[in-house]
């Protein structure tokens, strides 16, 4: 266990480089661990600094009875897909970001330059067809679908998970890359602080006392795009889906009242907790989208404590980390963790922040 000092800096003087930290690349873990819970767990005292290690089984020992874990129930999409353009044979990948309806999905396309509006490229031996019918910047693309039958069945036939670009390894179990509570397909990436989770470790949370409940974000673009302006207030967050039922508000709002804890599960979680209490200044069913984009400086309004996985420097997810936790604590953290070996990003290990 070790003590960290505890140091502010205002939000108007923090640059992109106030949240870049060293990490060896070998460091990256590019395959899951094979049993899910066995992953290392970083508790971090958001009020003290200090700092624990311990095993992700072990979070049953940081939460009590009348605490509401909340987590994000979405199911990654299939949605990397490889084809080639029908007038030149040009190979072209997309990635399904966002259902816009009626068949149309904003789509991040590589290389983007090969097309524009009109461009129809063929998946497999034409069971689908994307048409170009929008131009955005940063490889943005809105195309219509054309195919027969069910979306998600061609897609499972013709799509691979959308792994990050950091993973190199072979996926053999696709299965590893969803939550065990994955329920509500949409999701471009894998809220990976769920990934810890088994069936038996949620058994006991329950059987502790604590409450467990679902809301949806389908992660897209707002949650993984990298940042590119030095001054961390001109970046423009992506909007994503999200939705919440009446039995989860209830169980929160309840949760609130009694003076029990929100413990979010991962920052899709948090942008989602923070999302609807912005908008109602309680928990409601509702559903639409956010571009929530939380930065040190943010005073959070629906979230207690945390359970994250360990993010890519100067991105947004270490930002709101950040926000929760305080700049340096957080940073002072992750330097513990390259000492120790800890593994990181979507395949790594995790990290508690509590009160």
């Amino acid at each position: 266990m070790i003590y960290l000092p505890n140091c502010r800096k205002d939000v108007k003087d923090m640059k992109l480089e106030d949240f870049d930290y060293h990490l060896p690349e070998d460091l990256i873990a590019q395959v899951p661990l094979e049993k899910r819970d066995s992953s290392r767990l970083l508790v971090l005292d958001k009020t003290t600094g200090q700092i624990e290690h311990k095993q992700f089984f072990q979070i049953l020992d940081y939460v009590e009875a009348g605490d509401t874990l909340v987590l994000n129930d979405t199911k990654v999409l299939p949605a990397r897909l490889i084809g080639v353009k029908e007038e030149t044979g040009a190979v072209v990948e997309i990635l399904l970001l966002k259902d816009m309806q009626n068949d149309i999905w904003e789509c991040l396309t590589r290389p983007a330059k090969r097309v524009r509006i009109g461009t129809v490229i063929t998946f497999g031996n034409g069971e689908l067809k994307a048409r170009c019918i929008y131009e955005g910047e940063d490889g943005i693309r809105k195309y219509v679908l054309v195919y027969e039958g069910i979306l998600l069945e061609v897609l499972d036939k013709l799509g691979t998970m959308p792994l990050p670009p950091y993973i190199h390894e072979k996926l053999e179990d696709q299965s590893r890359y969803q939550t065990v509570y994955a329920k509500h397909p949409g999701s471009a990436a894998a809220p990976t602080a769920g990934l810890h989770f088994t069936e038996e470790l949620l058994a006991r949370v329950k059987e502790k006392g604590i409450s467990v409940v679902y809301v949806t974000l389908h992660v897209g673009l707002g949650t993984f795009r990298p940042v590119q302006e030095e001054n961390i207030l001109d970046h423009k967050m992506h909007t994503e889906y999200y939705a919440m039922s009446k039995e989860t508000a209830e169980v929160l709002n309840r949760t609130k009242e009694c003076g029990n804890r929100i413990i979010a599960v991962g920052t899709t979680s948090v942008r989602t907790l923070e999302t609807i209490m912005n908008h109602y200044g309680e928990f409601r069913e509702c559903s639409g989208n956010t571009d929530i984009f939380i930065y040190p400086g943010y005073q959070f309004k629906g979230v207690d404590c945390l359970i994250t996985n360990f993010h890519l420097p100067k991105s947004t997810l270490i930002m709101l980390v950040s926000a929760f936790a305080g700049r340096e604590y957080v940073l002072a953290a992750y330097q513990e963790a390259v000492k120790e070996q800890y593994r990181f990003f979507s395949f790594g290990d995790s990290m508690l922040i509590k009160l």
